[in-house]
């Protein structure tokens, strides 16, 4: 059964050491809610757990739509990781509203 959720959420940039920078948005309340659940219900079911707790999902922001991983964090909820080349198509920049349907 494919489940199916809609969020919206600011893009946020995580600088690494050195050069490094990663962009996300965060899916929380409601959205985090769910992906919490399914992921244990999937845990539960298999007997175990994927690679940092992470969920398979199709993402997808206006006309882009890929498969990727979400990963959860204690301190901010689920984070979905951005591609450049989705922010550059959807001209999402740091600080920018996102609308996110994700499929998992």
């Amino acid at each position: 059964m494919t489940e199916t959720l809609a969020h919206c959420g600011a893009v946020w940039r995580w600088q690494g050491g050195g050069n490094g920078s990663w962009f996300f948005l965060t899916l929380d309340g409601a959205a985090g809610e769910a992906l919490s659940a399914t992921a244990l219900m999937r845990r539960l079911e298999s007997g175990r757990r994927p690679g940092w707790g992470s969920l398979r999902v199709t993402a997808t922001i206006g006309d882009s739509r890929w498969q990727t991983s979400v990963f959860p964090d204690k301190a901010r909820g689920w984070l979905l990781p951005l591609r450049k080349s989705v922010r550059d198509a959807q001209g999402l920049c740091e600080g920018a509203a996102a609308q996110v349907t994700l499929e998992f």
